[in-house]
């Protein structure tokens, strides 16, 4: 007998089932990756003002105060007097803690679907150069980048020991910055940090774009531009900040 059928043949005998391999998740991938794609654009955004904003360590002092002591504190009064002090900065700070949770709650989902999904198989030799680096690397950037934010803010928002110098000082932005970079092993970890900043923003906002639903040929090439250029500028600034302050250029 010949069969024109094989699938039907095979079901009808149940060698093999309609029922899918796995059940289907409450919250599907792409919504995740939605997810992702919006808080990695707010944290692209915040490390852009972040870093606009340290480097007015080259500003010169206004009657005495250091320019950096003046942002510090209109970090702390913005919205005054309609708002409570520090309410605004505080509101900005769990809009990034929420959306910290959320990145890293999305990483781990998809690192682990598609674990499942891919089984025993690696998939290999898909592409090359800067691409692949980065692509590779995320899990290991982000850890990274996790563990130095741990840090920054143990040694210059928390002042706590022993990350940061034993003169902190809170609210003097300025001599809290001159002093905990002008320890080599602090500036160190800085530039290894913007390192993998450099490329998981690489990789983030090209990605972010797919996520997004942005599929033009020429938005495609924008965020091509901006991927490379981006992280660019703010790993630059950030890296010039504490190597002046270690070779003694800025005091």
């Amino acid at each position: 007998m010949t069969v024109t059928n094989a699938d039907r043949e095979s079901l009808r005998h149940g060698k093999i089932t309609e029922r899918p391999l796995r059940d289907k998740p409450g919250y599907p991938s792409w919504a995740i990756k939605l997810v992702m794609a919006v808080t990695g654009l707010i944290f692209a955004l915040f490390v852009i003002g972040h870093m606009a904003g340290n480097l007015k360590l080259y500003m010169p002092a206004h009657d005495g105060v250091a320019a950096l002591d003046e942002y510090g504190a209109f970090l702390r009064t913005m919205g005054a007097p309609l708002f409570p002090y520090e309410s605004i900065l505080w509101v900005i700070r769990i809009v990034l803690l929420v959306a910290l949770v959320a990145h890293i709650h999305g990483a781990i989902t998809l690192i682990s679907r598609s674990g499942k999904s891919r089984g025993k198989f690696r998939r290999t030799n898909l592409m090359g150069g800067m691409d692949s680096a980065a692509t590779r690397s995320m899990i290991v950037t982000g850890v990274i980048i996790l563990l130095f934010l741990l840090f920054h803010l143990a040694d210059l928002t928390l002042g706590l020991s022993p990350a940061a110098p034993e003169t902190f000082e809170h609210g003097a932005v300025h001599a809290n910055m001159i002093a905990t970079f002008s320890r080599w092993p602090v500036v160190l970890l800085y530039v290894i940090a913007n390192l993998a900043l450099f490329l998981h923003l690489f990789h983030g906002i090209k990605l972010a774009a797919s996520d997004l639903g942005i599929t033009g040929r020429r938005w495609r090439v924008v965020f091509s531009w901006l991927a490379a250029l981006v992280p660019l500028i703010v790993v630059a600034g950030n890296i010039i900040m504490p190597l002046s302050v270690l070779f003694g250029w800025v005091s």
